[in-house]
């Protein structure tokens, strides 16, 4: 089910630029679903997105969060979003994650406090301090 999220959230940003290779697609999931600790986000009875957060001893680096197309864009992202916030700060430790430049997701992360810390060609890495406001970081593009 995680892969299938996965594909329905982040296709229409890979295809325009790679092309989908299933094949391709779903063993780059494996390897990042074996490696790192996911979690179902479950609504009503029904699995309807993924997240991978976990806490390292400097940081809680949040990743690979995809909601089902018929979520996106109705506030269920950003209450995930501030409920690891809040579990961030209360262990005292600022967020890191990253997304591919091309994706609008960008725009969410920077009206949390986010703010780019170094890119490559695809992605933006980007780091929350402790306790950041809301509105402090500016959008990179």
């Amino acid at each position: 089910m995680t892969f299938e999220i996965k594909r329905d959230a982040m296709a229409q940003h890979i295809i325009p630029r790679w092309g989908w290779d299933e094949d391709q697609q779903l063993q780059i999931h494996r390897k990042h679903f074996d490696a790192k600790p996911f979690f179902r986000i479950d609504l009503e009875g029904r699995c309807v997105g993924v997240v991978s957060v976990f806490a390292t001893s400097d940081y809680v680096r949040l990743g690979e969060f995809y909601l089902l197309g018929d979520f996106r864009g109705k506030g269920l992202g950003t209450r995930i979003l501030r409920h690891c916030l809040s579990g961030a700060d209360e262990l005292g430790l600022p967020v890191r994650l990253e997304y591919l430049k091309w994706n609008p997701v960008g725009h969410l992360y920077l009206r949390y406090g986010f703010s780019v810390i170094s890119e490559n060609d695809i992605h933006y890495f980007l780091e929350r301090p402790i306790g950041s406001v809301a509105g402090e970081a500016v959008d990179p593009v």
